[in-house]
């Protein structure tokens, strides 16, 4: 395993801007309130947000022309490529040098940011996952709930680690980490692609405690049992490949 390239012992990076990259896919009832929020959140450092429409077809492109500004940049795909794909769009189109994800959904409140954001300032980690299974929560369907279980412990036995939660929707990155990472998945696999080679470079992932209101499958849930089988593939392979 390659060795991480972090910063010096004991040195703090002195992170600037934090860019939200937003994966959107058909969210014309939840983006403008999200978006809203995410303009109201009070960050020690600079903010910059990247709308990576995925090829939307419900109406949710009429919405981005009056939802950019500044702060808010929009990108859009001709035709929807995926999760994944879209993250690394935002990455093209981000400046920060850290880096969050941000579901375009309400599943997750952006008034977790400074939570998140705190262990990177201070340098004790250069990736901090936000843990669903720690914090308050709305419960999940119980097929989602094992589905989350089985992942996290093929995970933690895999790579030697202790993680709560893979399939969270909140990770932060430091931008030459996750630049250096090399990723490839286009869908749903983009999250345990990002962790397996995450720990593949003995990154340790700090973990901390978020709300979490999850939807059910009749309100836009799109998860299913083959992106699960996938995400187990995926896990094997960066483990056992360069």
């Amino acid at each position: 395993m390659a060795e991480p390239a972090g910063p010096a012992p004991g040195a703090v990076p002195g992170y600037k801007r934090l860019s939200v990259i937003v994966p959107v896919y058909n969210e014309r009832n939840t983006l403008p309130e999200i978006v809203r929020r995410m303009r109201n959140v009070e960050l020690p450092i600079d903010l910059e947000v990247v709308l990576v429409d995925d090829g939307s077809t419900d109406g949710t492109r009429a919405l981005l022309p009056q939802l950019a500004d500044s702060t808010v940049h929009v990108v859009k795909h001709d035709r929807n490529r995926g999760k994944g794909a879209a993250i690394r769009t935002g990455l093209q189109n981000a400046t920060g040098d850290a880096v969050l994800i941000q579901d375009a959904d309400l599943e997750y409140d952006p008034d977790e940011w400074p939570k998140l954001l705190a262990p990177l300032l201070k340098g004790r980690a250069r990736v901090v996952y936000g843990s669903r299974f720690t914090g308050e929560r709305r419960a999940m369907p119980l097929s989602s709930w094992l589905g989350n279980r089985l992942l996290v412990a093929a995970a933690n036995v895999l790579y030697n680690t202790t993680l709560s939660d893979l399939e969270t929707g909140y990770k932060l990155f430091d931008r030459q980490l996750l630049d250096d990472l090399a990723l490839t998945a286009d869908g749903f696999d983009f999250e345990p692609e990002v962790t397996a080679r995450v720990l593949r470079r003995r990154e340790r992932i700090y973990e901390v405690p978020i709300s979490y209101t999850g939807r059910d499958r009749d309100e836009g849930k799109s998860f299913t049992w083959r992106d699960g089988a996938l995400a187990l593939w995926v896990l094997a392979k960066c483990r056992f490949t360069q």
